[in-house]
């Protein structure tokens, strides 16, 4: 494991950046786009300092790694994640080496599409308050954590600025059609079963997820990042029960550290210590080995 975190790609790279997310960088190669995958980590709307080592590595090799899992259930953008492949375009090439993913260009579509397996999160909260997540009606007295016995399709209109914001299906129809709506609520259930199924073989509990897709020549296809911990709720099986906050397989070690802290929440808060830096960095490259088998 190396010690040096990537902060940021845009020095590096001979290309125009497109998009710079809290993780996520996006570069024009014309007919492709590449996106770097940066060590950078955000909790609370807030991206923080410093980043974390790994981070980025484990985020793309994972995408890649279902994308490839999933390639029969649903086309997707993947071009290729080879640095080598790309030349003069990155200047450090050991730098970003398994942190590329060359893509096609697709038209995004505006909605991210959430499946529920569990009652947990934002959407006990909506239980909570009205029985309901998203106008779905479910059973009474559920518990906080409950398994679903079916998962749910929950989406959010995406906003650039500010939080997605979770609305009906019904609404989802409204803003891209009937027909598109139906096909991503199906396609999102359908990879949804095929990640839990293969984790639950390996111990852990698929809470929750989110996609983004796209429409390619008319098509609809994958896109952005799935199955990591900053796109799924991970619950190791051992971990789990009822009516309490469990401890996730991803960036958990910050959101408590940060919770429990005196921090304002209203401005950026000071550099994260080392030791919840260490912690997040094993928590990723430990749900990376349980996922693929693999260790980096």
């Amino acid at each position: 494991m190396t010690s040096s975190a990537v902060s940021t790609a845009v020095e590096l790279i001979n290309a125009p950046l497109l998009y710079k997310g809290k993780v996520r960088e996006l570069y024009d190669l014309g007919e492709n786009v590449l996106i770097v995958v940066t060590d950078r980590i955000s909790a609370f709307d807030y991206v923080l300092d410093p980043a974390v080592p790994e981070k980025g590595n484990v985020l793309n090799r994972l995408s890649a790694f279902w994308f490839g899992k999933t390639k029969e259930l649903m086309e997707n953008h993947v071009v290729h994640i080879d640095v080598d492949l790309l030349g003069d375009i990155v200047k450090d090439k050991e730098a970003l080496r398994n942190r590329v993913m060359v893509v096609r260009k697709a038209e995004r579509i505006d909605i991210e599409c959430v499946v529920r397996g569990c009652i947990t999160g934002g959407g006990w909260r909506q239980y909570q308050e009205t029985g309901k997540v998203n106008g779905i009606e479910l059973p009474k007295n559920l518990r906080k954590n409950a398994l679903l016995a079916q998962p749910i399709f929950t989406p959010a209109a995406k906003n650039d600025v500010g939080h997605d914001e979770d609305i009906p299906f019904e609404k989802m129809q409204e803003l891209i059609g009937a027909d598109l709506a139906l096909e991503l609520q199906e396609k999102s259930l359908q990879l949804f079963s095929f990640a839990r199924e293969y984790c639950a073989e390996r111990g852990i509990i698929l809470a929750d997820c989110k996609f983004e897709f796209g429409l390619l020549d008319g098509r609809v296809i994958l896109i952005d990042e799935i199955f990591t911990p900053d796109a799924s709720r991970f619950w190791a099986k051992d971990k789990y029960a009822l009516d309490i906050e469990i401890d996730s397989m991803d960036k958990e070690p910050v959101r408590t550290y940060l919770s429990a802290s005196s921090w304002d929440k209203n401005s950026k808060p000071d550099p994260l210590p080392l030791e919840v830096v260490e912690e997040t960095t094993r928590r990723y490259l430990d749900i990376y080995h349980r996922l693929t088998g693999k260790s980096l």
